[in-house]
């Protein structure tokens, strides 16, 4: 009999809690409800702001590249040559194309990526105040107008004030991590294509960059490869006048012509280690920014923000 009695009022309280819980969520709807205005004002306010912050950030243009991988004409003889003579070769700094090689299109990307060839690049096209001191751009004009407070076009002198160790002067160390956030490359794996692009307040800078960025870097990798054969052919002439082995010379003449061929290839070809597919042109839209998408996460934002506020503001005078 106890048992029953003790269960009818479980069962009794139940209901109670319910309830509870109704008048729990009632009262939330209620506070959102009596807050309504407050919210709508912060929400106001935040889509005010997100509008005018959209409408103050410059439009940025992205220009792109299509490339792919230079076919290795030349390598046909280092390969045959490769299984017989590689250890020959790999004394004389010979690279016959076997196995276990670099990716020449992979160190060509790494290259690229390189803070050394950031910086030649860098001084090599004078490319520093438009880098790093650009404001707008006139499309009337196609000129770029430059932040007076750090860089003045007319004496071409930095006047930036800044903490040390950093100088008026941009160092190549502050160029190359802003160079690398406007600059990407990506090669596709299924394809080999590499897509190389840049991002620039100018469409017209960005599209001479990406031009620029492919010719130097077929003249860099052309001129690595180059000096190399160079150095191998030195070496391998010494060794030839070194040894009276007959077998020896052949093979030893034959490594010679291959380094032959690889000057030779390198010279005649412009486009050494990239072929241009799709070549970068001046873009009419911009890439960014997202002006709605930047409204509607601020209208959203400040909604959010707004009803937080309310519930806060009730829970801790309900707690007082």
């Amino acid at each position: 009999m106890p048992n029953e009695i003790k269960k009818y009022m479980q069962d009794a309280k139940f209901p109670s809690e319910t309830h509870d819980d109704e008048i729990d969520l009632r009262e939330l709807f209620s506070v959102i409800w009596q807050g309504k205005w407050l919210i709508i004002a912060i929400t106001t306010v935040f889509a005010i702001g997100s509008v005018v912050f959209a409408i103050m950030q410059p439009n940025i243009y992205k220009s792109e590249a299509l490339l792919a991988p230079a076919a290795e004409e030349q390598g046909g003889g280092l390969s045959a040559l490769a299984s017989q003579f590689g250890g020959l070769a790999s004394l004389a700094g010979v690279n016959l194309g076997g196995k276990g090689g670099t990716d020449k299109t992979q160190l060509a990307i790494e290259v690229l990526k390189s803070r050394q060839f950031t910086s030649e690049f860098i001084q090599k096209h004078s490319i520093l105040a438009d880098l790093m001191a650009a404001k707008k751009w006139n499309r009337e004009q196609d000129i770029i107008t430059y932040n007076e407070d750090d860089y003045l076009v007319e004496t071409n002198t930095w006047v930036r004030d800044v903490e040390p160790p950093l100088k008026s002067e941009p160092s190549m160390q502050e160029a190359y991590k802003v160079f690398s956030k406007i600059f990407t490359v990506n090669s596709d794996k299924e394809t080999s294509m590499v897509t190389l692009a840049v991002e620039h307040l100018s469409p017209t800078v960005a599209e001479q960059w990406v031009t620029w960025l492919v010719q130097d870097i077929n003249k860099v990798m052309k001129e690595r490869d180059v000096a190399e054969a160079n150095r191998s052919s030195e070496f391998l002439n010494k060794q030839i006048a070194l040894t009276n082995v007959a077998d020896i010379k052949t093979i030893l003449y034959k490594l010679v012509e291959e380094q032959a061929k690889t000057i030779m290839f390198a010279e005649v070809r412009d486009e050494y280690v990239f072929k241009t597919i799709d070549p970068a042109l001046v873009p009419e839209e911009k890439a960014k920014p997202k002006r709605a998408l930047i409204c509607v996460l601020g209208t959203m934002l400040g909604g959010m923000l707004g009803i937080m506020f309310i519930l806060v503001r009730h829970f801790v005078r309900k707690g007082d």
